[in-house]
């Protein structure tokens, strides 16, 4: 396995990032998921977008774009493989403990590793935590995602592939890697950016390609929808057939399934749309 580090190629098992990357010491740093396809990335333009604001957001310096698509062109080309998860970290680089940042430049890691494909449906569950859709970090892809990891081994246990968060004002909000959309007497609705989920690429998609209205929601929405579906580079579109202990029998519905069939057949007439 070859990695992109600052600069060039490396093996997986050698390749070394300082312990005082202040990506390690203080989470600071932003990334991006990109699904790739018999060596071919879908969206690629979008996320590096995102990973562009993500960086002015968090007041790192932007990153060399150009560099990053050679890293990725190189990455995929190194390590060819069906369907891939290839990952793109850019962190604040070597700086002194404590929150300020060094002057030594900023790190760029891109690799590359296998992924299944997903299933049509899933469970998810709700938690109790909330997004503050007023924080410094909302709307940004940044690497501070512990609470993403508390969230989603919590839907772990209890048997479900997500978590799902309200706002701290009570609206629906996202899950800790997707976006959610529900689908109330035949309209497909998602909560706006404003609720302080992340602009995910496949949401934005998705509300492109099939007309989805993006409406304030309470959180118990999720208890009347009719359906439910997930967004995500590595979901696409993907149903919900449970919601904490409610069953949605035959999931996926027939809005999301239509959503679903959009989607796949607009994603492959264009690669990078």
């Amino acid at each position: 396995m070859k990695i992109w580090l600052n600069g060039g190629l490396q093996d997986f098992e050698t390749a070394r990032v300082s312990v005082l990357d202040h990506g390690l010491t203080v989470g600071d740093g932003i990334f991006e998921t990109v699904k790739s396809v018999e060596g071919r990335l879908f969206a690629l333009t979008r996320h590096l977008d995102r990973l562009a604001r993500s960086a002015r957001g968090l007041g790192l310096p932007e990153p060399d774009l150009d560099e990053v698509r050679a890293a990725c062109a190189a990455v995929l080309e190194a390590n060819p493989m069906p369907l891939g998860r290839l990952r793109i970290t850019y962190t604040g680089g070597l700086s002194p403990l404590g929150s300020d940042r060094g002057d030594q430049g900023q790190t760029l890691v891109v690799a590359l590793g296998e992924a299944p494909r997903r299933p049509d449906t899933t469970a998810v569950i709700t938690v109790p935590w909330t997004r503050n859709e007023r924080g410094a970090l909302t709307g940004l892809k940044t690497t501070s995602y512990a609470e993403n990891v508390v969230a989603l081994a919590r839907a772990h246990e209890q048997g479900a592939s997500e978590a799902l968060f309200a706002n701290t004002v009570g609206q629906l909000c996202e899950g800790t890697g997707s976006n959610v959309f529900v689908v109330i007497d035949g309209e497909i609705h998602t909560p706006p950016v404003a609720s302080g989920c992340l602009a995910g690429i496949t949401r934005a998609l998705a509300v492109d390609w099939t007309g989805a209205r993006e409406t304030d929601l309470p959180f118990d929405v999720l208890d009347r929808a009719d359906e439910v579906f997930l967004t995500s580079t590595l979901r696409d579109v993907q149903a919900v057939h449970r919601v904490d202990g409610r069953e949605l029998p035959g999931a996926p519905g027939p809005v999301t399934a239509k959503a679903m069939r959009v989607f796949a057949e607009r994603a492959a007439d264009d690669l990078d749309p």
